[in-house]
């Protein structure tokens, strides 16, 4: 059905905790843009544009492309999603996470219209949930172990501390988590690229005693030698997030064995569409992946979560909750219980915009 009008709404999630902050930098906010595509017999579609400065976006950028993408998407047939994607990459390049809202709002869309869950788009669920993996962000180890065990009280068994490249300070924060938690907590490490790959072995053969389960991106994005180096010498998997950015990325990590375990994320690989793609090559050559974090509204984790639901690889907890730290989300229809998230029920991704009190006080009169 032809897309009649296609709507950008700037969001800004607030932080529950406003110093919240990882070896990449720190905001007490979250943003992005909401987009929102209208077929002619009025169902709406939805889709979230992420505004991530270390991937590729500011809000500024991020809307900037998506107000291009507008007149590509409009007047066209919702179902010729391949058409309309190839003509966003050859009116510009990267943008993924403009791409992404725009794929995204698509599927969304031609689910809603045809009355099915979005998983039903990619051949149907191989499961209805999945563990969440909550993230630590960078503290004191006292404070970390602190609110590791805030996690677990609520239902949470897999947990991922934030490093920030110091060994020594980055192993006391492990240290601590583990002796807090107990050893039946799954723990993961990010350092988001900030090690050499000397002190990356060298901070993983230490941590490894505290049975780490995973540890995600240890050196810098480009250097995929001195990834491949830390994953052939530590006995903890390596997984890559920063590095695998694109289908070529995900490709060269594959077929040159240069991790483990691959991070798939949906703004930064481009949408859904190109995820489903990126799982498949991790599948075809062996390679572990899952759902890296999706960090913004629920729309954007449902949507995750339903493609989640379709892949037979992922084989660990998906980091599809952090929705859960922030404020002022304009969508609902997902919570997690006891430390999963559940495929949502209904058309499409299953969640709705959120109705306002203003709404409700109109509705009502």
């Amino acid at each position: 059905m032809i897309v009649t009008r296609a709507e950008l709404e700037p969001c800004v999630m607030r932080k529950s905790d406003p110093k919240w902050r990882f070896a990449l930098g720190a905001s007490p906010v979250t943003e992005g843009v909401i987009v929102t595509l209208t077929a002619q017999d009025g169902t709406k579609g939805y889709g979230y544009g992420s505004a991530t400065p270390h991937m590729g976006a500011t809000r500024e950028s991020l809307l900037a492309a998506l107000e291009r993408f507008v007149p590509l998407v409009t007047g066209r047939d919702s179902v010729a999603v391949e058409a309309i994607l190839q003509s966003l990459d050859a009116n510009l390049s990267g943008h993924n996470q403009a791409k992404a809202a725009i794929d995204c709002a698509l599927h969304d869309l031609n689910a809603r219209l045809l009355g099915i869950s979005l998983h039903d788009l990619f051949g149907g669920r191989v499961r209805d949930s999945v563990p969440i993996l909550r993230i630590l962000a960078i503290k004191a180890p006292e404070e970390m172990a602190a609110q590791a065990q805030k996690l677990v009280d609520v239902g949470y068994r897999y947990l991922k501390i934030k490093l920030h490249g110091d060994v020594k300070e980055d192993v006391a924060r492990v240290s601590a988590v583990r002796k807090q938690v107990g050893n039946d907590v799954h723990l993961t490490v990010d350092a988001n690229q900030s090690y050499s790959v000397k002190n990356a072995i060298a901070a993983l053969t230490r941590m490894a005693e505290f049975d780490i389960d995973l540890a995600e991106q240890p050196v810098a994005a480009g250097d995929l030698g001195g990834l491949k180096i830390v994953t052939d010498s530590v006995p903890i998997t390596v997984e890559a997030d920063e590095s695998a950015a694109s289908l070529s990325d995900v490709m060269q990590l594959v077929s040159n064995r240069v991790v483990d375990a691959v991070s798939l994320k949906i703004p930064k690989l481009g949408g859904l569409r190109n995820t489903l793609a990126a799982a498949r090559i991790c599948e075809a050559g062996h390679v572990r992946y899952r759902m890296g974090a999706a960090v913004g509204s629920r729309l954007l984790s449902a949507q995750a979560m339903h493609l989640a639901a379709t892949l037979p690889g992922v084989d660990y907890a998906c980091e599809l909750g952090e929705f859960d730290r922030l404020l002022d989300d304009p969508f609902e229809g997902i919570e997690i219980v006891d430390g999963r998230l559940t495929v949502p029920q209904g058309a499409g991704s299953g969640v709705a915009p959120r109705v306002s009190p203003r709404q409700l006080k109109a509705v009502d009169s």
